[in-house]
């Protein structure tokens, strides 16, 4: 019995062929060139929406996005010390840093776009609005921590 089961298994290991010489598909290539793209149609880039006016909607949103995007790696106060961080990944900086407390609201929008680092692009999972909304979320959050109390108002 124990004869038949080890020559099953060396016939299984025979039949294997060499993965180095399987069909592939070729390389991708576009169908459609530079010169050929059609009249009316944009880039994605070329699709971005503008900074909106800040208000209380807009960072409410900010707020709402943040927490779902943001906050598992960023950390709730921007601290850089969210729960994906706490399960041994790398942390990102600090949004309290001064570097980032110096950087102007397109910079934010823009590591959203286009991912930093370790992070990846979000351009495909953020609406444009919403990454506007979550870097002035992310200004609101560096001010909060910053902010000084007044005589008037002890904690």
């Amino acid at each position: 019995m124990k004869w038949r089961v080890l020559a099953l298994a060396a016939l299984s290991l025979l039949s294997c062929s060499d993965m180095s010489n399987q069909p592939k598909q070729k390389t991708y290539r576009p169908l459609v060139g530079p010169a050929e793209i059609p009249s009316g149609v944009r880039s994605f880039e070329a699709h971005e929406a503008p900074a909106p006016e800040i208000s209380i909607t807009l960072l409410e949103r900010g707020r709402e996005r943040y927490n779902i995007y943001c906050a598992p790696c960023h950390g709730a106060n921007g601290d850089g010390k969210g729960m994906i961080v706490q399960r041994g990944f790398p942390a990102p900086p600090s949004y309290h840093i001064q570097r980032l407390r110096d950087a102007p609201p397109q910079h934010f929008f823009d590591v959203i776009t286009q991912g930093f680092g370790a992070m990846y692009s979000y351009a495909e999972r953020v609406r444009p609005v919403d990454r506007w909304a979550i870097a002035a979320y992310i200004r609101a959050l560096q001010r909060s921590q910053s902010a000084m109390q007044s005589p008037e108002h002890p904690p």
